[in-house]
């Protein structure tokens, strides 16, 4: 009887150790499975299109480790919300100036240049539903423009005729792979965290900027004439603006330490993909 029992007890014992090592694996197997994860990100279309965006956007999304996904415009929420529920992350993309009436209730001032009222709308609910959902959010130029508007800030609507102290040229006739101008990133911020320095050299491509800055947002760069070349949500790592572009300054080998930007952001985006 006890010869029995003894074999019953190291049969069930080899049965928990086969099921345990099984378990080992299949958890191994599921973490190589979630390391070699590429997140899809969502890159939003310009009016070129209206289903395109600039390459240098898509290139940069891919060299960081991310798989780009462009959105097409449209002002469906239940489109938006079906889009977003697919992907892991949102990049904003340059583009015209932001309409101040519907914007921020701002008349518009005759230096105001071209605006496209459904891409205004299209961006507004992108990006207020990719923030209520806690997405990781990259805005880009305009996309940092239209993020501080979403969140209840007002812009600048012409530089040149609006800060008459600005001395810095934020219209850039070299490349965009070319940095034209200095700007001071604010010690601990998460830009200064993500680039290793406080002291960057960026391109520039706008002549509209942030003015009030949106409630539970931050100032993290300043350009040399204070014109605000990043912003932040206060509190959260994965929610960013940047006023230059540095998809485009990754061209450049010298600006290789940009592309720390989107690999971050990747990274965040794999993060969010796990936590679902």
């Amino acid at each position: 009887m006890r010869k029995h029992i003894s074999q019953i007890a190291s049969l069930l014992l080899l049965v928990a150790l086969t099921a345990l090592c099984a378990t080992g694996a299949f958890a191994q197997k599921a973490a190589e499975k979630n390391a070699d994860y590429k997140p899809l990100v969502a890159i939003s279309a310009s009016e070129n299109g209206p289903c395109g965006a600039p390459l240098t956007y898509v290139n940069a999304v891919r060299r960081a480790g991310g798989i780009p996904v462009v959105i097409p415009m449209t002002d469906n929420q239940e489109q938006i919300a079906a889009v977003l529920n697919a992907v892991d992350m949102v990049v904003m993309t340059g583009g015209e100036d932001v309409d101040p009436l519907s914007g921020y209730g701002e008349e518009p001032l005759r230096a105001l240049g071209e605006v496209v009222p459904f891409r205004d709308k299209f961006d507004l609910m992108l990006i207020k539903s990719a923030v209520e959902k806690g997405l990781p959010l990259l805005g880009i130029c305009r996309g940092e423009q239209m993020l501080n508007v979403a969140m209840g800030g007002s812009l600048i609507q012409d530089i040149p005729s609006q800060v008459k102290e600005s001395y810095v040229k934020h219209r850039q006739s070299a490349p965009s792979s070319f940095a034209t101008h200095t700007a001071t990133v604010v010690k601990g911020s998460l830009l200064a965290q993500i680039l290793g320095t406080e002291n960057i050299v960026v391109n520039s491509f706008h002549h509209q900027a942030v003015k009030d800055i949106a409630p539970g947002f931050e100032v993290i760069a300043t350009s040399k004439d204070g014109i605000v070349e990043a912003i932040a949500k206060k509190g959260c790592d994965n929610i960013l603006g940047l006023q230059f572009h540095p998809e485009g300054l990754i061209q450049s080998a010298e600006n290789e330490n940009f592309l720390n930007i989107f690999k971050y952001f990747v990274q965040k985006a794999k993060e969010y993909h796990l936590s679902k």
